[in-house]
């Protein structure tokens, strides 16, 4: 007889257990048991044990408890580790404060040429500059490192002696005082009186307003040769508050310590005038300049009729006036009458209040005047007015490039200078003929017949 294979033993004798009626089936617990199933529950366990007391320590429980060991450890390790880091961030602070260098406004190794490109204002700075625009230095910026501009002294006779730095706003110097809103810093080689050196010193500032969307200073400070200058001239001031609507502030750092520090949240620094701009962009401000002086004015925006001519005789009193004022008149009067239209208005250039100037070169379309600071209303006009320009004895050989500034702002301005008259008569020179010296005769001398 053959022997039973093993399987089949094997599966009969399951198959008689699982037929037993009442027999039910028994898994042992440890049948399941293996050691990575044990290391899974207890790296469990632990993690949440950990991301508890985590919790712990950020939420403060309803109750105060006693702490754990545990966490009173990690507690005490968190609080060392972040008194150590404010410490240090602390410590770095106060460094940087320190470590502020101010340098001289006037830098004097640019004295022989201060009007030369790089100038001896803020020596170190450069500028920002976009083809056709104003050159100009903006802080905070990313030129400056996203620092502030700061400033010291306030010396008026000597610009090595007003001082200025660069500092990040949360480490400004030792009690530095911070000027909220915008500041607009000028500097200017010339002066603020004079109506043309201090209107180029402005355009490029109404340039900038005009291209940031029109954002006003809260302050002006004005410097020459980086000396403090605590005024501008009338003129001036009342032609700024009309651009700017509103007073222009002059600050003088009054009420401080001589060397007190004054740190700038915005401040826009001009150093070259009108230079770097395109013809098109000056006419554009002077445009923005004239439109808001005659709304300053209240003057009505309707044009005059276009059949009349308006020439102007402006007149000047000293130096460069006309010897004979009643034989100018007439020539001038006769010519006019010539003309249809044309209308002769005689004024004098020291008498009249601004808006009085503003009306009046509103309805000029001719300017006739002795070359002088006068002329520069001539940007009031209307665009495509006319110049025509006197000049006493000895100006064309002797006076150098400044005698054609009324050439470049009626250029600027979009003015015609149709043409200068050269008087060929004057007061004598008794050194030679085109000696630098006789120009301390002629600069001052009258125009026309006697």
């Amino acid at each position: 007889m053959t022997k039973p294979h093993p399987q089949i033993d094997r599966t009969t004798t399951t198959t008689a257990a699982i037929g037993k009626k009442h027999q039910s089936r028994t898994i042992s617990p440890f049948s399941c048991y293996s050691p990575q199933l044990s290391l899974l529950i207890l790296v469990t366990c632990v993690t949440l044990f950990v991301l508890c007391q985590i919790q712990i320590l950020h939420v403060p429980p309803i109750s105060s408890p006693s702490p754990s060991p545990l966490r009173s450890f990690i507690s005490h390790q968190w609080q060392t580790v972040t008194n150590c880091t404010q410490d240090n961030l602390n410590s770095m602070a106060e460094r940087l404060r320190h470590s502020v260098t101010f340098v001289p406004l006037k830098d004097l190794r640019y004295t022989d040429k201060a009007v030369q490109g790089h100038t001896w204002f803020m020596s170190s700075m450069y500028d920002s500059h976009e083809e056709g625009e104003v050159q100009y230095q903006q802080f905070p910026s990313k030129s400056s490192d996203d620092r502030l501009l700061c400033l010291k002294g306030r010396d008026t006779h000597d610009g090595s002696w007003n001082y200025y730095a660069l500092a990040w706003p949360e480490t400004l110097p030792v009690n530095a005082t911070l000027m909220k809103g915008l500041t607009f810093v000028s500097y200017n080689h010339y002066n603020y009186d004079n109506i043309w050196h201090g209107l180029s010193a402005v355009v490029p500032f109404v340039a900038w307003h005009r291209k940031n969307g029109c954002e006003s200073p809260t302050r002006w400070i004005l410097y020459h040769w980086g000396e403090l200058r605590l005024r501008m001239g009338s003129w001036l001031t009342t032609l700024m508050e009309a651009t700017f609507n509103g007073e222009p502030v002059i600050e003088g750092f009054d009420g401080g310590d001589e060397d007190g520090v004054y740190c700038f949240e915005k401040a826009v620094v001009m150093r070259h005038n009108e230079g770097g701009m395109s013809r098109e962009k000056r006419m554009e401000v002077y445009d923005l300049m004239r439109c808001k002086a005659r709304m300053y004015c209240n003057m009505s925006p309707e044009r005059r009729d276009a059949n009349n001519i308006g020439m102007t005789l402006f007149m000047r009193t000293g130096p460069r006036s006309f010897k004979n004022e009643s034989i100018v008149t007439g020539i001038f009067r006769k010519e006019c009458g010539k003309v249809d239209g044309c209308k002769l208005m005689v004024a004098y250039s020291n008498n009249l209040t601004f808006c009085e100037q503003v009306k009046l070169m509103s309805m000029t379309d001719i300017l006739v005047s002795p070359h002088g600071a006068q002329l520069t209303n001539m940007f009031l006009m209307d665009r495509n007015s006319s110049v025509m320009e006197f000049f006493p004895k000895g100006w064309l050989k002797l006076a150098g490039v400044g005698q054609y500034v009324y050439h470049w702002i009626a250029s600027w301005s979009g003015m015609r200078h149709q043409g200068a008259w050269r008087d060929p008569d004057g007061e004598k020179c008794s050194f030679p003929k085109y000696d630098r010296r006789c120009m301390s005769i002629y600069k001052s001398g009258r125009i026309g017949l006697q």
